[in-house]
């Protein structure tokens, strides 16, 4: 086969690579782009076709998301603050706690570590609708039920009880030399400053990924708060756009949406500000120890 030939090839097979990575990719965002146009329809509009591109724009939608109040004294913002006053110090502590456990699994040798990992693994078969009856329980003869500072949804997050983060930041651990580790010893680092100065400096990919799984699971975490959380004023985004739609006498249909995509904003920011680093972390995560 001649040179020009085999070139003519690779443009071709390239070709057919970009065009099926184009239709998948716009099959895979177009919900997205139909939802952030019928914002700007009407009721009848919106069920007249699949087109994305509004006939008649408006802005009712939107207005109606922000300014109107349902289940008592609740509204949008007051569901933000109510969203993040408990997702914030989740992530901060799972983040923390995952890297101590991880540190502890990858990093020190103690009789039964093995066992314990392999029971540590063994969680993430465990399905969480399993858990949240014996959880309650607890939960309410703690005196956590409705706690007005969330306490159900964060503290847990204390004890390192994410497992797929463990895991993650396990195997990223396992892949950097104990060279290092004992080149700090010699100059006089004990474990704790090894874990600051020298591993989570090179964990920061994955610290970055780590915080973004939780930061979106735990904005969109559903059952979570309707366990635990029972006065409305209280209640965070992901109840409130349920709750606004159960309140709806006429149920608009660009105002639902309009309050979904409103919700969702601060975590396409936070993730497309740290998309290099999440990808980053995602690809030493998968790294083998």
């Amino acid at each position: 086969m001649t040179p020009m030939k085999l070139e003519t090839r690779h443009k071709i097979a390239r070709f057919f690579q970009y065009f099926v990575l184009i239709v998948v990719g716009f099959v895979m965002i177009y919900p997205l782009l139909w939802m952030i146009g019928a914002t700007f329809k009407s009721n009848a509009e919106i069920f007249t076709g699949i087109g994305f591109i509004p006939t008649n724009p408006t802005l009712d939608g939107y207005v109606a998301a922000v300014t109107q109040n349902y289940g008592g004294d609740i509204n949008i913002w007051r569901a933000f603050l109510n969203t993040y006053s408990y997702v914030i110090p989740k992530v901060i502590f799972t983040v923390i706690s995952s890297v101590i456990a991880a540190y502890g699994f990858s990093r020190f040798k103690f009789k039964g570590r093995d066992i314990l990992f392999s029971i540590m693994i063994s969680t993430l078969f465990l399905p969480q609708v399993v858990l949240n009856v014996p959880q309650y329980l607890m939960y309410n003869t703690f005196g956590w039920i409705n706690s007005p500072l969330y306490l159900p949804l964060w503290v847990p997050t204390l004890f390192a009880t994410e497992t797929y983060f463990v895991y993650q930041l396990v195997q990223f651990m396992r892949s950097i030399p104990h060279d290092l580790d004992e080149a700090a010893s010699i100059d006089g680092c004990g474990p704790v400053k090894i874990l600051y100065k020298i591993i989570c400096p090179m964990l920061s990919p994955s610290l970055v990924a780590c915080g973004l799984f939780q930061f979106m699971w735990s904005c969109n975490d559903f059952m979570g708060p309707l366990l635990y959380v029972t006065t409305p004023t209280k209640y965070p985004m992901s109840i409130f756009v349920k709750l606004s739609m159960d309140g709806d006498a006429g149920f608009n249909w660009n105002r639902i949406l309009a309050l979904s995509l409103i919700s969702i904003i601060p975590q396409l920011v936070v993730f497309f500000c740290a998309q290099d680093a999440f990808i980053d972390g995602l690809a030493a995560g998968s790294v083998k120890g």
